[in-house]
């Protein structure tokens, strides 16, 4: 084909459709009309021979040939939309712009909450996508400018990314207030004895704490293993069992929760949490602004 040939435009709707896996949803997002947006479907079929949604109940389903030029056309138009802006001067007072950012449960918990209502104060028109994943699950779309940022306890060391150690964290316990074992201070031969509720992990991947216990040949009694944080002080809420979790998110549970801060019996290091991005973005000019506040507002945690 020709892409002399081709109206350009097709492809943003392309792309939006492809995403929103419906023509009404992609049509609010392009600020169109929806017979807009069919029309240009149509136009692009036609073009492309090839029918590339077809609809069923899930929505707007992609052919074995939409799927293969997704990618390409979602990476040339954010080359195309980075270049276009990345001289412009950022108002984010009124832009209404997406920033799209990956984390896990103690970036969802600790961080983002504090700096969005600031945003809202700063940036009323922002609009915030957050991503339940790590920086290394969202390296690919880090580097295609899909997601802007991430926030993790790991660093990515491959070539392009920037890393940034925005705060420290140490581990801290929790239990319940009314706990019949625990007074004001954990000893290390009762933290071993009580039962623990511990974040499950990759079958490779050890907690930090259980590193350190192994090292003087000691383990603790997990009892319950949870695929997310919240569950911790929930379960600790009402049993006799003890969690231990980064400590500004400790501190959020025992405030909300009502539990006990125990602090850690035994020698731990302090460990970096990291905010990465891609180099791609370096220059962007809302993307400076956004990332900027957010590592200020990580240093004042």
């Amino acid at each position: 084909m020709n892409l002399r040939s081709l109206d350009l435009n097709l492809l943003l709707v392309f792309d939006a459709i492809y995403g929103e896996r419906s023509i009404s949803k992609a049509a609010a997002k392009l600020h169109l009309s929806q017979p807009t947006v069919s029309n240009a479907l149509a136009r692009l079929r036609d073009r492309l021979q090839d029918p590339l949604f077809e609809r069923n109940a899930q929505g707007m389903l992609p052919t074995p040939k939409a799927k293969r030029l997704a990618e390409p056309i979602r990476q040339a138009l954010t080359t195309l939309e980075r270049g276009l802006r990345s001289d412009d001067t950022f108002d984010y007072a009124h832009t209404d712009r997406e920033f799209v950012i990956g984390v896990e449960d103690y970036g969802e918990a600790v961080i983002l909450p504090g700096f969005i209502r600031w945003l809202a104060e700063a940036a009323p028109q922002v609009r915030i996508r957050i991503r339940a994943a790590s920086a290394a699950q969202l390296k690919a779309e880090l580097r295609e400018g899909t997601v802007d940022l991430a926030l993790d306890y790991f660093a990515l060391a491959d070539a392009g990314y920037r890393n940034k150690c925005v705060l420290t964290e140490t581990l801290m316990s929790l239990s319940r207030r009314d706990h019949p074992l625990l007074g004001e201070r954990m000893t290390l031969e009762l933290y071993l004895a009580l039962r623990h509720v511990v974040l499950g992990g990759p079958s490779n991947a050890r907690p930090m704490i259980d590193l350190a216990l192994a090292k003087r040949g000691l383990q603790r009694r997990i009892a319950v293993m949870v695929p997310h944080f919240i569950a911790m002080p929930v379960m600790v809420q009402h049993t006799d069992m003890i969690c231990t979790l980064p400590r500004r998110m400790a501190q959020l549970y025992a405030d909300n929760f009502r539990l006990r801060s125990h602090a850690v019996p035994l020698h731990l290091p302090q460990f970096p949490v990291y905010l990465i991005w891609h180099e791609a973005v370096e220059s962007d000019a809302g993307h400076q602004w956004f990332r900027n506040h957010l590592m200020e507002f990580c240093q004042r945690l």
